[in-house]
C-alpha cells in the first residue's frame, strides 16, 4: 500500500533557519519539496567532488587490499588529487611502455648494434641497408654479387643487412626496413625502467587502498550531507525582505506525531495539510512481510503514482506462481529452497530478504514441478518408478499444463480488471469505473454461463446470454468516459470494445509462454539425463565419474538458463499484460527524507 502523506509548510526566522535544518535533518522524516531551479556552481562543484570521491573509492576497492588500522595522514582532497595524478602518470607510462615494447619487437631481429658506428660508416660512404626477405630472394641477392649477411631468422623470413659503398645505392626489389635509432639493449633497459616506475605507482595505490578507503567513505558521507543541506537551502523561499524562511515538504502520516511534538517543543510555526491531486507527492510503500519481498521487482518498472493503488501485493502471488510454472522442476526448486536457506545462515542482513524471495520462488517451483511430474529432468509420468504408482494419475500432462497456463492468464486478466475498477473509483469516482464493471459483467457472466451449460446445470438459453451481453454492453457504451456527452461516449465505447476485445485475446495468448518455458526446461533436463546415461554405459571405470560430472554441469547450465527466462517472462507478463489491464499509470517518485 501507499503510505498517506501530509504537506508541511515551515516558517522560520532567518537567524534560526540553519539550526532548524540541522534538527530536521537529525529527525529524518521530511521529504523536501524541490523547485524547478537552476543548480548553483557551488552545488555542481560538490557533485563533482562526490563523484571524484566515489570513483576513487571504487578504484581502491578493486585492488582488494586488506585494510590497516592506521589511516593515511593526508586529508581527503589531497588523497583524491594524488591518486588522480598518479593514475594519469601511470596511464602515460603504460602508453610509453606499449610503444617501447613494439619498438623492441622490431629491433630484436637485429640484435645489439651501435647507431654511432652505423652513422660513422655512412660518413665514410659505407652504407648498411636492412631488409626482410625470403630464402629465394636472399639467394638471388648473393648471385647478383651483393654483400648481404643474415642477422636473424623468423620462420621463412630472413632479416639481412646489405653493405654498399658510394652514393649511388642500387634499388633492391625487397622490403627495406628502417632501423630504429635505439639498440636492443637500451630498449630492454627502458622497458625495465618503465615497468619499475609502474610497479612503484601501484605500490602507492596499494598503500592508499590499505589506509584510505574508510576515511574516504566518511568524507563522501559528509559531502552528501552538506550537499543535501545546500539543496534544501536552495529550495527554500525567502519572504518579508529575506527575514522569513519558508520550506515545504512531505511527511508520512504515520510519522506526524513525532514531528509535531518536535516542532511544538521548539516553537516552530508550521501548517500541515492533506495532499491534493495537483501536488507532486512522493511515494512510500508499506507492505506486509510477503509482499515487501517483491517491491524491488515492482520498482524495476516504476513506482505507482500517489493517487493510484500499489499493485505489489496483487502481482506478488502471480509472479511467484509464474516463476514456478516456467522453471517447473521440483528438484531445481528444492535446490533453490535449501541453497538459499544455507546461505542465509552467514549472509548479511540486507541480503536475507532476497534469499527469502529465492526460497519462495523455489517453493513455487516445487509445486509446479510436482504438478507436472518433473524431478531433475526425470518425467515421473512416463518413468516406471514404484514410488509414483499411486499418484501418477494426478500429474498433469503437457496438454493439461497448456490449458492451465491459459486459465492462470485469464484469472490474472480478470483480477487486473477488478483492480482497475477499484483504482478508477478511488481516483475519479464510481461512475468512471462503470465501463470496467461492464467488461467484468460481460467476461465473468459469459464464462459462468458457458460453464453452467457445459456442466448441464442449466440449459442453453439465449435470453440469459443476451441479458448478460446487454447489461455489460450498456455500461461499456455509455460510461466509457462520463465527462463527455452521450454521443461522444458511444463513439469512445465502440472504440473501447474493439481495442479491449483484440487486446484481451492477445494478452491471453501471451500466457502460453508459461507453458512453453516450463516444457523447454523439462526437455533440456531430460536430454541431459539421456546423454548422461549414455556416458554411464560407455565405461565401467570412468563412466560413473564422467556421468556425475556431466550431470552436475548440465543441470547447472539448465538451471541458469531456465531461471533467467523464468524471471524475465513473469516480469513481462506483470508489467505489460497485468499492469495494462489494471490501469497502472506509474511515474511516482520515491520518498527520500532529508536526513544524514
Amino acid at each position: 500500500m501507499i503510505v498517506p502523506m501530509l504537506k508541511y509548510t515551515f516558517l522560520v526566522f532567518h537567524r534560526e533557519y540553519k539550526s532548524f535544518l540541522k534538527k530536521i535533518q537529525e529527525l529524518g522524516v521530511v521529504h523536501v519539496a524541490k523547485k524547478d531551479l537552476e543548480i548553483s556552481d557551488e552545488i555542481r562543484a560538490k557533485y563533482a567532488e562526490i563523484n571524484a570521491c566515489e570513483n576513487t573509492i571504487l578504484f581502491l576497492k578493486r585492488r582488494e587490499i586488506e585494510q590497516n588500522d592506521v589511516e593515511n595522514q593526508l586529508n581527503e582532497s589531497e588523497i583524491i588529487q594524488d591518486i588522480f595524478q598518479k593514475q594519469k602518470e601511470e596511464e602515460d607510462l603504460e602508453t610509453k611502455l606499449e610503444e617501447t615494447i613494439k619498438l623492441h619487437d622490431r629491433v630484436q631481429h637485429w640484435g645489439d648494434f651501435s647507431p654511432e658506428l652505423i652513422d660513422k660508416l655512412n660518413t665514410e660512404n659505407i652504407h648498411l641497408r636492412f631488409f626482410s626477405v625470403n630464402r629465394k630472394k636472399y639467394a638471388e641477392l648473393q648471385k647478383k654479387g651483393f654483400y648481404v649477411e643474415i642477422i636473424s631468422e623468423q620462420g621463412s623470413q630472413l632479416f639481412v643487412v646489405l653493405i654498399q659503398t658510394g652514393d649511388d645505392l642500387t634499388e633492391i626489389d625487397a622490403e627495406e626496413l628502417q632501423l630504429p635509432k635505439v639498440p636492443y639493449t637500451q630498449l630492454e633497459k627502458q622497458i625495465s625502467d618503465l615497468q619499475n616506475k609502474i610497479k612503484t605507482i601501484n605500490s602507492f595505490f596499494d598503500e592508499y587502498a590499505a589506509t584510505s578507503i574508510a576515511k574516504l567513505q566518511r568524507y563522501k558521507a559528509e559531502l552528501i550531507d552538506v550537499l543535501k543541506f545546500d539543496t534544501v537551502i536552495l529550495n527554500t523561499s525567502k519572504q518579508a525582505e529575506n527575514k522569513l524562511m519558508v520550506l515545504e515538504g512531505w511527511v508520512p502520516k504515520s510519522k506526524k506525531t513525532a514531528l509535531n511534538q518536535f516542532l511544538e517543543n521548539h516553537g516552530i510555526l508550521y501548517v500541515a495539510t492533506k495532499a491534493t491531486p495537483r501536488d507532486d507527492i512522493p511515494v512510500m510503500l508499506q507492505n506486509n512481510r510477503f509482499s515487501r519481498l517483491f517491491e524491488p521487482i515492482g520498482t524495476m518498472f516504476s513506482l505507482p503514482d500517489y493517487s493510484e493503488m500499489d499493485l505489489t501485493v496483487f502481482f506478488a502471488p502471480f509472479f511467484m506462481l509464474f516463476f514456478g510454472f516456467c522453471l517447473g522442476d521440483a528438484g531445481y526448486g528444492l535446490l533453490f529452497f535449501v541453497g538459499a536457506g544455507i546461505y542465509k545462515l552467514k549472509a548479511a542482513k540486507k541480503i536475507k530478504p532476497y534469499l527469502t524471495l529465492i526460497q519462495l520462488l523455489g517453493v513455487a517451483t516445487i509445486i509446479f514441478g510436482t504438478i507436472s511430474g518433473t524431478l531433475f529432468g526425470i518425467n515421473l509420468i512416463e518413468t516406471e518408478i514404484s514410488l509414483t504408482d499411486n499418484v501418477r494419475g494426478l500429474f498433469l500432462n503437457p496438454d493439461k499444463m497448456f490449458t492451465l497456463s491459459l486459465i492462470l492468464g485469464g484469472i490474472q486478466i480478470i483480477f487486473g480488471l477488478f483492480i482497475r475498477a477499484a483504482n478508477q473509483t478511488k481516483q475519479f469516482g464510481f461512475q468512471y469505473a462503470l465501463s470496467t464493471v461492464g467488461w467484468l459483467a460481460l467476461i465473468i457472466g459469459s464464462v459462468v454461463y458457458f460453464l453452467l451449460v457445459q456442466a448441464e446445470i442449466i440449459k442453453a438459453n439465449k435470453t440469459i446470454l443476451y441479458a448478460i451481453l446487454g447489461v455489460g454492453g450498456f455500461f461499456v457504451l455509455f460510461f466509457s468516459d462520463p465527462s463527455v456527452n452521450v454521443f461522444a461516449r458511444i463513439g469512445k465505447g465502440v472504440w473501447d470494445i474493439y481495442s479491449t476485445v483484440t487486446g484481451i485475446f492477445g494478452d491471453l495468448l501471451s500466457y502460453i509462454r508459461l507453458f512453453a518455458l516450463g516444457l523447454s526446461s523439462a526437455i533440456l533436463g531430460f536430454v541431459i539425463n539421456d546423454i548422461g546415461l549414455q556416458i554411464l554405459g560407455s565405461s565401467k571405470i570412468l563412466g560413473p565419474v564422467f556421468f556425475a560430472i556431466f550431470l552436475i554441469l548440465g543441470h547447472t547450465l539448465n538451471i541458469l538458463i531456465s531461471s533467467l527466462g523464468s524471471f524475465v517472462h513473469p516480469m513481462r507478463l506483470t508489467f505489460v499484460e497485468f499492469y495494462k489491464n489494471a490501469g497502472f499509470k506509474g511515474g511516482g517518485k520515491e520518498y527520500e527524507p532529508f536526513k544524514k
